[in-house]
């Protein structure tokens, strides 16, 4: 089992909806849950894994962390606010020294991690003045784990026996659950 976080106040609208129409379609109720909801922030790459977890219980959701590209003193910084679900941070930002270390990506001449609890997440890579911050940027994208994946796997047990189970399955179960409870 793999089931991504989601909004609290979306899935009980969601409930709430299928309460009035136990006949209420997966599409009509992904009105309300609109996509998983991952605690560490990033952003979802394309819709179609989410539309496909929703619909089958098994789906890919790619994750971007937030970045921007910002001037500072003359030269380009890549600024990294927001990181994927389950990614560590200092894996991260080792990987990324690791790889500006052995040359497999160019044009990065420092990163800091400036990181904090009051702030929350910043790391800044710094990138020289001849190279191009929004390349580096797509290859940090590719190579490390800035961008990764969530797979999901909705199987819960019902009526003791494990069952995938699509968006509208999980609610319905979850409601009849609350009813025995």
């Amino acid at each position: 089992t793999s089931m991504p976080p989601h909004n609290l106040s979306e899935s009980i609208d969601a409930c709430i909806a299928y309460l009035d129409n136990p006949e209420i379609t997966i599409p009509e109720l992904m009105h309300y849950i609109k996509a998983p909801d991952f605690p560490t922030g990033g952003t979802i790459y394309g819709y179609a894994g989410v539309k496909e977890a929703f619909e089958t219980g098994r789906g890919r959701i790619v994750i971007r962390s937030k970045a921007e590209i910002e001037t500072v003193d003359n030269h380009e910084v890549i600024v990294v606010t927001e990181i994927p679900y389950n990614v560590i941070k200092a894996d991260l930002v080792r990987s990324i020294y690791e790889l500006a270390e052995e040359k497999k990506i160019d044009g990065i001449s420092d990163i800091k991690d400036l990181s904090n609890k009051k702030n929350g997440v910043r790391i800044e890579i710094d990138i020289k003045r001849d190279a191009n911050a929004s390349v580096v940027l797509n290859k940090l994208y590719k190579m490390t784990a800035l961008q990764s994946s969530f797979n999901v796997n909705n199987i819960a047990l019902v009526n003791g026996r494990p069952q995938l189970l699509n968006l509208k399955d999980r609610i319905h179960h979850s409601i009849d659950h609350r009813h025995k409870v």
